[in-house]
């Protein structure tokens, strides 16, 4: 089964909204080998329209000026993209589709497919929540900026109920950002005060 995962930048309160606002002071090289290694690995990139919309009016541009992102761009566009939408959309950036019919249903299938390539995600927060809830997304790779935005849209919405994700790895940058790979937990701990309170330190008077 082919594992997806999920790439995004987000503040230390949780916005994940418009990071070209704020995330390009932390941008160094030890992210850049980070976005590589968990995007430009994949041979399919799953995007939300707006995303998608966003790397498709600049991307091909990159890849044209052969500056010192043009490899990338390039991975970019050898990839097979598929574009989650209501709307009917046209393509000009090469190897692009529109997902077809149900997105759990459409990306359980891309799951199955006969590869060993990871799918890849960045930014897509309408398509990254329903895949974390349904156990679809194999890893979230958080970009951990250290900068309160106070405002614009978070990660996790407000819900009735708490969604456990356990920590597979975690690397410090010496720009301040933190590098955190969840994963869901589908077997998370438990407990009360009750529990808690033996490991609090005790009395020696």
């Amino acid at each position: 089964m082919r594992k997806i995962t999920a790439g995004l930048f987000i503040s230390i309160d949780g916005v994940v909204e418009d990071p070209q606002d704020w995330h390009f002071p932390y941008f160094n090289e030890e992210m850049g080998e980070a976005v590589d290694a968990q995007l430009g690995s994949a041979d399919t990139l799953l995007l939300g329209r707006k995303t998608y919309d966003s790397f498709a009016g600049a991307w091909p541009d990159r890849e044209k000026a052969g500056a010192e992102d043009a490899d990338f761009a390039k991975k970019l566009g050898d990839a097979r993209k598929i574009v989650v939408s209501n709307q009917d959309l046209d393509f000009t950036w090469r190897n692009s589709e529109q997902l077809k019919g149900d997105l759990i249903e459409a990306v359980t299938a891309l799951k199955n497919e006969p590869s060993t390539s990871s799918i890849g995600m960045s930014g897509s927060i309408s398509v990254v929540r329903p895949l974390l809830a349904a156990g679809l997304l194999d890893e979230l790779h958080l970009m951990v900026h250290p900068i309160a935005v106070r405002k614009g849209t978070r990660l996790f919405e407000d819900a009735d109920t708490p969604l456990p994700l356990k920590l597979i790895s975690s690397k410090t940058f010496t720009t301040g950002v933190v590098h955190l790979v969840y994963r869901r937990d589908d077997n998370p701990p438990a407990g009360d005060y009750e529990t808690a309170k033996t490991d609090l330190p005790q009395s020696t008077d």
